[in-house]
């Protein structure tokens, strides 16, 4: 299970509404190797589910997993903070032994 904070939630609508998205469109996550810790988030619009996907809806966003990005991902709360320290969507993993700086790569 993903997560979604309030304040992530209201980015994601917004965003959708100012790119021109489309109803049906999702919200991918997913985990690829890269950046400084090893793994790295991904995260994105998509309007195509695929049979193997596992999907999850918190708060009313519908969130597509792909099934090895998913033992990476299991728990994890999208978060979006707008602070001094810096704006964007962070990832809260409880499966991260060790995160970078930025906070958009891990590792387990």
């Amino acid at each position: 299970m993903i997560i979604v904070s309030d304040k992530a939630k209201e980015r994601i609508l917004q965003l959708k509404k100012e790119e021109g998205r489309a109803e049906n469109e999702n919200i991918r996550v997913s985990v690829k190797g890269g950046g400084c810790s090893g793994l790295m988030y991904d995260l994105g619009f998509d309007g195509a589910q695929v049979e193997t996907d596992h999907v999850f809806e918190d708060k009313g966003v519908k969130i597509l997993v792909d099934r090895k990005s998913l033992l990476y991902l299991a728990g994890t709360t999208l978060e979006f903070t707008d602070g001094l320290n810096g704006k964007g969507f962070q990832f809260v993993n409880p499966n991260a032994s060790r995160t970078c700086g930025c906070g958009e790569s891990f590792s387990v």
